[in-house]
């Protein structure tokens, strides 16, 4: 026996046991290929994205009677357009519904109808019509409730009455936080989620065509996630791989960094021209930092922590319009954490504190350093944040990574006896010579270790893995920032031409 859900409202057809085995007797065979193929088609797709054969529903729910759900339904709805028919159900439609009704629609040959015509299907609920607003509920694939930047963010009467429906529990939920169309950037976001079952909250803008287009991405599961990874001024590249996916017009919907790709990405989910990034960070990169009593670190980090403070301000994680986070090794813990909440400075500064070299960012009593010593490129956690906790399989989104880490020799001279303090001042001043790694080369690759060690796991698990060719260029060669960016470019373009390149056949 098994229990099964239904997502809408539906008509059950009962077979008795006994009427069962009658038809097993009469047409055994046919009902074993039946089964059997419903088996393996299950086996065979059960890693893949399940093509719908019907149109996927959402209802727009507002969270108050100011908010402005009809504007957020159309937006959705162009929005859909670009992937498939959409069409947004009337506000009037719930006269269609008969109020002695407790099942069906009264109207649900045409219900049926649209489903049939179209691809997707946008309802508006009504806070002031509460039995419309659980029949759209109770109909949709999908829930995306609507708030104000600036309304309360506590739940409503009408999201208690929904969560009571069945099927509560297996619908997407997903909060619309609606902005003014000239705002500059989001308020936070994070104390929307309080007390609130859904998978992510969107902040848009009004009338911002760009920003219903991200959502419609999403909800589709076909939102692209971009992943920079750590490489001192090699980071660069990241710059030239950004540009050429502007100029080949894909949309990025989701950055997240470690280390300089968390710097580079933080500054690039806040808005800023590409060339405005660049040159904030080679002034960031040439202010040094002063060294101290080799207790904690080797040096203060206290320049750096100064100057990511003044760069972002008092701007929080969530506060942007592209979501972004940035991972560390949590050395208390043993694990990768994700930081997608809190000041964005310190989420940045806890990415770009190599192990030994900076002291470790303090996190809720935790000591946060450098993400490369377990994943350089975080590619996993951009896989769970485009995914959905009902749909795990892989499809929902496209990961695109870029590695910029070069995976070179580290070694000596095989007759070196020792390391030498001598060889390694040389190498500093004496170009062509054998020089003795220092603390710093042997800090660096120490805190690489482990995500140079998984990088063929890595790679799997993005669509699209970029290593532009940057080992020529010195990990501190933030000098050459525009070189950088360049090779990256063009090494991306060439990428992005072979991706979309027709296959031809043999």
């Amino acid at each position: 026996a098994a229990d099964i859900t239904a997502l809408r409202d539906s008509t059950l057809a009962m077979l008795g046991r006994a009427d069962f085995e009658r038809l097993l007797v009469l047409h055994p065979l046919a009902l074993n290929k039946v089964f059997a193929q419903a088996i393996f088609n299950h086996l065979r797709h059960a890693s893949q994205a399940v093509e719908r054969r019907h149109a996927q529903i959402f209802v727009v729910v507002p969270l108050d009677a100011g908010t402005a759900a009809h504007e957020v339904a159309q937006g959705l709805t162009r929005a859909c357009a670009v992937f498939g028919r959409a069409y947004q159900v009337p506000p009037d439609a719930q006269s269609m519904v008969d109020p002695s009704a407790t099942g069906a629609w009264s109207g649900k040959d045409r219900y049926d109808d649209l489903e049939e015509q179209y691809d997707f299907l946008i309802y508006e609920a009504d806070p002031r019509s509460l039995s419309w607003a659980k029949r759209a509920f109770r109909q949709a694939d999908q829930v995306v409730f609507v708030a104000r930047h600036d309304g309360p963010a506590a739940t409503g009467e009408l999201e208690h009455l929904l969560a009571r429906e069945p099927g509560y529990e297996m619908k997407r939920k997903h909060l619309v936080v609606l902005h003014p169309a000239d705002a500059d950037m989001p308020a936070g976001l994070m104390h929307w989620r309080d007390g609130r079952d859904v998978e992510r909250v969107y902040p848009i803008r009004s009338r911002h065509v760009g920003d219903y287009a991200r959502l419609a991405r999403f909800l589709h599961g076909k939102a692209v996630g971009v992943v920079l990874g750590g490489g001192g001024a090699r980071g660069f590249a990241h710059l030239g791989v950004l540009r050429a996916l502007e100029q080949a017009g894909i949309v990025v919907d989701m950055v997240g960094g470690n280390s300089m790709g968390a710097l580079l990405g933080a500054q690039y989910a806040c808005g800023w021209p590409l060339d405005e990034i660049r040159d904030r960070t080679v002034r960031f990169a040439r202010g040094g930092e002063r060294p101290t009593l080799p207790v904690i670190s080797i040096v203060s980090g206290r320049r750096v922590e100064r100057d990511l403070r003044r760069m972002f301000g008092e701007r929080t994680v969530d506060q942007s319009w592209l979501p972004f986070f940035a991972t560390a090794c949590n050395l208390s813990r043993a694990c990768t954490t994700v930081q997608d909440s809190g000041p964005l400075w310190r989420a940045v500064l806890a990415s770009n504190s190599p192990v030994g070299l900076f002291p470790p960012v303090l996190h809720k009593g935790d000591l946060l350093v450098d993400g490369a010593i377990l994943e350089n490129v975080p590619v996993a956690a951009m896989r769970a944040r485009l995914g959905t906790p009902l749909e795990k399989r892989r499809g929902n989104g496209t990961v695109i990574a870029i590695d910029v880490d070069v995976r070179d020799y580290m070694g000596v001279d095989p007759a070196w006896p020792r390391l030498s303090v001598r060889r390694t001042i040389q190498g500093y001043f004496r170009r062509g010579e054998p020089a003795s790694p220092g603390i710093g080369d042997i800090l660096y690759r120490a805190s690489h270790i482990g995500g140079l060690h998984q990088r063929a796991r890595t790679m799997v698990q993005a669509d699209h893995y970029l290593e532009p060719p940057v080992a020529s260029f010195a990990l501190m060669g933030y000098g050459r920032a525009e070189k950088i960016a360049e090779v990256g470019y063009r090494y991306a373009m060439q990428e992005i031409e072979r991706w979309t390149r027709p296959a031809t056949r043999a």
